[in-house]
């Protein structure tokens, strides 16, 4: 990595070009990227902390925690895991996917600085008030449930950072296409990013909708807001911010690919349109929380659940065939091109960018895609919405999904942007694997006793006396998962700062290598994006999947005939 220091796109702007990937580095984008990345980090220690301690007390056995801490650690756990931690780290991805892929200066220092530190008060205040028991409202906070209104004035200075974070991304695009700091359309990272901050826009206009007289109830100055429309409105905010991480992790995905195996998408005008179905659809699939109450009619569940969704599960699907056969393609352009399967066994998984984002690709798709359309499914909904099987699905879709990608997104921007070696190589190729297994194992537990009606936010099951043995065990499994989990979470978080303090500096040369396949001997490089037979491992475990996919949806149904016969 070379830090020999030239100008970007805007005079007098400086910056250096990565020695490994050849990517632009922006100084002023780079030192934003390090304060809301390393904030990031920190909230997600904490929401790990919070993680473990709930599932300690979920796991019946142990049932560490009193009911009101129990409440409380819930609290926290949510905001700062389903927030705090994504939204600091998503504003470090937004500064760099408008800068370095782009070759351009960020827009604004002063308008950076000012994200930031509303983000950063605002998560801070929400913490202590949350820890000093005036705020047990659970993430959701429904009313007429109220909290201290620093809790949401908060939560407001979040959204009110990270949208103005958002807005200093997409006027750092209109500067780099004015300023001609690339040539051709946008890297297919950065359209992905601007997808993601189109609906982080919708996404904080709602909370902001909702927060904003919730704060001014919780102060005494105006009436109570109207519970129903606080839920159906708070959902906007709650279920979009997940769609948001949808986007940037897609986008991780094609960037870390390309970045560790040259990979391209076999169609980007394709992959470019299913960002945009998420950008019209994917905020209407926050509907499955609402499938089951009585304020939302009948109609709009229907043609939801019928149309609306499977637009957005399209888009899904163009991206997890993509990115998978475009790694196939690289692979066989190396030329590993026997049998089926042989580029597989290939692929560098002791490479924790490359293991991290296969990873979140299957456990994201397999796990998280499938329960997700399933729980989608009206009918289905009726049995399953209140139980233990919702965190199960959203714990592999965000944190088995989103929370994964980044990680591996870190194992390449840490050196990139602070320019030092990563620590004990030997524990980093390890920790996606014991992550990917513990929220496996975590989202299992929570999804099968949840199929045996266990409850979600649920304190004690026994004190509700209907749950057998089985249902202990999966708790159980869900501990286990939670304890492995945190224990990666932990080691990811020593990686990481260890490698600020102790890292070996980058002085003008390239980035250890995590080890890349090379092309093999006699090789000769072209393009098989086009050649039908290229794809074929892709098209293979594409049927698994789609396998998978039948077997699931049509055991529901026969468990929701047992509960709902029809005569």
């Amino acid at each position: 990595m070379s830090t020999t220091s030239h100008n970007l796109a805007a005079p007098g702007t400086p910056g250096r070009v990565c020695g490994t990937t050849g990517l632009h580095v922006c100084f002023d984008a780079q030192r934003f990227i390090k304060l809301n990345a390393v904030s990031g980090i920190v909230f997600l220690l904490l929401g790990g902390i919070a993680a473990l301690l709930l599932a300690l007390t979920r796991w019946q056995t142990v049932h560490l925690l009193p009911v009101d801490w129990f409440y409380r650690i819930l609290t926290f756990h949510g905001l700062n895991m389903l927030i705090f931690w994504i939204l600091f780290f998503e504003v470090a991805i937004l500064y760099f996917a408008c800068t370095t892929p782009l070759n351009a200066r960020l827009y604004s220092k002063k308008v950076a600085w000012l994200s930031f530190a509303l983000m950063l008060v605002g998560a801070l205040m929400t913490d202590y008030i949350i820890l000093k028991g005036q705020a047990d409202v659970m993430m959701t906070s429904y009313l007429p449930l109220l909290a201290h209104p620093v809790f949401y004035l908060g939560i407001i200075l979040v959204a009110v950072g990270t949208l103005i974070g958002v807005f200093n991304f997409f006027a750092t695009l209109y500067v780099a296409k004015r300023d001609k700091a690339y040539t051709g359309s946008m890297p297919i990272v950065t359209f992905g990013a601007l997808a993601a901050a189109i609906i982080a826009v919708v996404t904080l206009l709602h909370g902001a909708v909702v927060m904003i007289p919730t704060f001014t109830y919780s102060m005494g100055w105006t009436a109570e807001p109207d519970p129903i429309w606080y839920r159906l409105i708070w959902w906007g905010l709650g279920h979009q911010s997940q769609q948001v991480n949808v986007c940037a992790m897609v986008s991780v995905w094609y960037l870390l690919t390309h970045i560790v195996l040259g990979s391209r998408p076999i169609n980007e005008a394709v992959c470019r349109s299913a960002f945009v179905l998420y950008i019209l659809f994917i905020n209407l699939a926050s509907a499955h929380h609402l499938l089951v109450d009585p304020a939302v009619g009948a109609t709009w569940k229907i043609w939801n659940t019928s149309y609306a969704m499977y637009l957005a599960v399209l888009a899904s699907m163009v991206h997890g065939f993509t990115v998978p056969a475009g790694v196939e393609i690289a692979m066989r352009e190396k030329g590993y091109t026997s049998g089926i399967f042989g580029w597989v066994t290939a692929l560098p998984w002791k490479n924790p960018a490359f293991s991290g984002t296969a990873l979140s690709v299957v456990i994201f798709g397999f796990l998280g895609g499938i329960t997700g359309v399933t729980l989608g499914t009206q009918q289905i909904n009726i049995i399953a919405h209140n139980t233990l099987r919702i965190p199960g699905h959203f714990h592999v879709t965000v944190v088995g999904g989103t929370t994964l990608a980044f990680m591996a997104l870190a194992y390449y921007v840490i050196p990139l942007i602070f320019q030092r070696d990563f620590i004990w190589r030997g524990l980093a190729r390890v920790q996606p694997w014991l992550f990917g297994l513990g929220i496996t194992l975590l989202a299992f537990g929570m999804s099968f006793a949840g199929s045996m009606g266990v409850s979600r936010r649920s304190y004690d099951i026994d004190a509700q006396g209907v749950y057998g043995p089985a249902a202990h065990l999966w708790l159980g499994v869900l501990g286990i998962g939670g304890v492995l989990a945190f224990l990666s979470l932990l080691i990811f978080v020593v990686l990481c700062v260890g490698t600020l303090f102790f890292g070996q500096k980058i002085e003008g040369r390239p980035m250890a290598d995590w080890g890349t396949p090379r092309a093999l001997a006699g090789t000769t490089p072209g393009s098989l994006a086009h050649d039908h037979y290229a794809t074929k491992g892709t098209m293979v475990l594409t049927l698994v999947f789609l396998a998978c996919f039948v077997v699931y949806y049509f055991a529901n149904w026969k468990a929701l005939a047992d509960v709902w016969p029809v005569r």
